[in-house]
């Protein structure tokens, strides 16, 4: 089928899957959840060809282990899904409501985006929590998966669409795309898709940006900042700083850059070197910071990378001024965490810092939909749009105005003696 059949079918899903109940999706979720466990074994066999062409190419480790589809993923994503189906539907909710004048009734009342062009890395769990979310509100969605997990990413699709289907969700609300010219071709089709949603690289969602007038939500980069103030309890700190690098080291909230008060910095930089020598992570310091721990000296490019393997650039600065204007010059409005016992300090820091999530004594491994109770995530949007951070159900929503009357026209509102509206405040939900 033509990638714009496959768009067009996903535009007319979509239509139909917005006035579809919630009963019904949650049932067609229970129902996708069953699949992929009674499916499990087929998934499996097809990550352990998708892993080992990636062996055979070279693929990192880190981007090995986002590969990995096993029988602990299935269960995981399975969970997943069960969270999901507990979490109240998004859609339909009455977000203000104002009456005109008698009988002339106003609501903002929230509605699917519609349908959801989604670009994303080598995970496939991430085809399962995209699809998923889509589905509980609402929303049609195109998939392309990264080229590795090929075969993964077919079965999973298949599984998911089949168990809709037997549900009653409109058939080609989910579809799959299968190559970089596909993507191509959808960035053009502004008739049929409302939203585009981009995860790779710097590079690529620059090009998607670049290249289509559809609204493009989503973040380029993850260069994300633990900042240690003068105030900082050490052991907390180091605690810290490990799991916001080392937890996970190959995705976008993992902490890539380090600054730390000159005030404590002799004293606990050889600390913070020693656990992350243990760890195996690199370090890469600023002038002050080789003169305290002997490290390989960063460069200007380090301020800006985003390395997703275990390396760390260290800085030492002069105070918060001085943290909160590096991290706004160099970060990437990921997310950003200060460790401090000042609250003050950090108050000013959650105030100042420029970024989608900023922290409070806590890693940056916790920005992540699932962790916020928000049902996984499509992705992260650094944007300064109607969704920040972390997107989950909410960030798939948007709203339309329903106003309901009596035969009323305008008429009688204009002219030299014009009837006044009321604009009355109304404390009940839209009722259709």
């Amino acid at each position: 089928m033509e990638i714009i059949q496959l768009a067009r079918a996903a535009k007319a899903a979509g239509i139909r899957l917005a006035a579809i109940p919630s009963k019904q999706k949650d049932l067609a979720l229970a129902q996708i959840r069953d699949a992929l466990r009674d499916a499990s074994s087929r998934i499996e066999a097809a990550n352990r060809d998708d892993i080992k062409k990636a062996q055979a190419d070279g693929l990192a480790k880190p981007l090995l282990k986002r590969l990995t589809f096993d029988a602990a993923k299935v269960v995981e994503v399975c969970q997943g899904i069960q969270d999901l189906i507990h979490l109240p539907d998004p859609v339909g909710k009455t977000l203000y409501a104002m009456e005109l004048d008698d009988g002339l009734e106003l609501y903002k009342v929230s509605c699917p985006i519609g349908v959801i062009g989604v670009v994303f890395e080598s995970r496939p769990d991430a085809l399962v929590q995209i699809s998923t979310l889509c589905l509980k509100s609402g929303n049609a969605v195109l998939l392309k998966g990264g080229s590795e997990a090929q075969k993964t990413n077919q079965v999973l699709a298949e599984v998911i669409a089949q168990a809709s289907y037997r549900a009653g969700i409109p058939e080609g609300w989910i579809q799959l795309l299968q190559t970089r010219e596909d993507v191509g071709q959808i960035l053009q089709m502004d008739r049929f898709i409302d939203l585009i949603i981009p995860r790779g690289s710097n590079q690529f969602v620059r090009f998607i940006m670049d290249h289509t007038r559809i609204p493009v939500m989503g973040h380029a980069e993850g260069i994300c900042h633990v900042y240690v103030h003068q105030a900082a309890d050490p052991e907390k700190a180091i605690r810290i700083i490990v799991d916001s690098k080392c937890q996970y080291v190959a995705v976008c909230n993992a902490a890539e850059k380090l600054l730390v008060d000159q005030a404590v910095a002799s004293s606990l930089l050889p600390r913070i070197k020693a656990e992350l020598d243990s760890k195996g992570v690199e370090i890469r310091g600023c002038q002050k910071t080789c003169q305290i721990i002997g490290c390989r000296p960063a460069t200007d490019q380090d301020w800006s990378a985003e390395y997703l393997d275990y390396i760390i650039a260290v800085k030492v600065v002069d105070g918060i001024e001085q943290a909160i204007d590096h991290i706004n010059t160099f970060g990437s409005h990921h997310t950003d965490a200060i460790v401090t016992e000042d609250q003050a300090a950090a108050a000013r820091f959650l105030q100042m810092v420029d970024s989608a999530d900023v922290f409070w004594n806590c890693s940056t491994r916790f920005s992540d939909g699932y962790r916020y109770g928000l049902g996984a995530e499509v992705g992260i949007s650094t944007g300064k749009i109607h969704a920040r951070g972390p997107v989950g159900l909410e960030g798939l929503v948007i709203y339309k105005w329903k106003l309901i009357g009596k035969g009323h026209t305008v008429a009688p509102y204009c002219g030299p003696d014009p009837r006044p509206f009321r604009h009355r405040a109304l404390d009940k939900d839209c009722p259709i």
